[in-house]
């Protein structure tokens, strides 16, 4: 699997809401997490995939606060073996390179635009990380990502949108490592998620989704 493979239909289930989604990915994830089964990653991708982008039904997790580089928004804890985050990019914003800390990443552009840098993992030779590639992500495009395939870094390139996306991860985790791109240096970090509660989801810092813009 590719680590920006991406597509706006599929041939699997039909997933008609994000309610939708949400159970289907219960159902094929049943007790387990993605663990090495290739197949439940199959069928987890094209769950994703068949769910088309709706602003109804994600606007209430897209909640973004202002001046940071993007929010981490808790949809679904799952089974405890997965979780379901909604991220709200600012403009021209862009995560860090970093890794997984072993598990899954599956990635669902819910709207704007967004684009993926694959870097090689640093060695002690090394004194600038190596980029493999680069993809663009358009809205309801899938990507795939484990630390199988390598680091990557995701950012929005555009300056006058915000950008949303889904990300499913396997097994959930809340401490990752960030890279230095300039020396391949790792530093722990934090990716916890944001558990939105009422007074949070009303907030004047949650996007207008009226329009599909912040």
């Amino acid at each position: 699997m590719s680590p920006a493979s991406t597509t706006t239909s599929s041939s699997g289930p039909s997933v008609g809401t994000m309610q939708d989604l949400i159970k289907q990915l219960n159902t094929t994830m049943g007790t387990h997490g993605l663990g090495d089964d290739l197949i439940r990653v199959r069928q987890v991708k094209k769950l994703m995939q068949s769910y088309v982008s709706q602003s109804t039904d994600w606007s209430q997790y897209a909640v973004y606060h202002e001046g940071t580089r993007y929010t981490r928004n808790l949809v679904d804890d799952g089974n405890g073996k997965y979780n379901l985050l909604v991220l709200v990019w600012g403009e021209g914003q862009s995560s860090p390179i970093h890794d997984h800390a072993g598990s899954h990443c599956m990635m669902k552009l819910l709207d704007g635009e967004l684009q993926e840098d694959l870097f090689a993992w640093p060695n002690e030779s090394q004194d600038e990380m190596r980029l493999k590639r680069t993809a663009p992500l358009k809205t309801n495009s899938v990507a795939y990502m484990h630390d199988k395939i390598g680091l990557h870094r995701i950012a929005n390139p555009s300056r006058q949108a915000k950008a949303v996306s889904l990300h499913l991860y396997s097994p959930p985790y809340n401490i990752c490592k960030t890279f230095d791109e300039q020396t391949g240096a790792a530093a722990v970090s934090s990716c916890a998620a944001v558990k939105l509660t009422p007074n949070t989801e009303s907030s004047p810092s949650a996007m207008d989704i009226t329009a599909g813009r912040a």
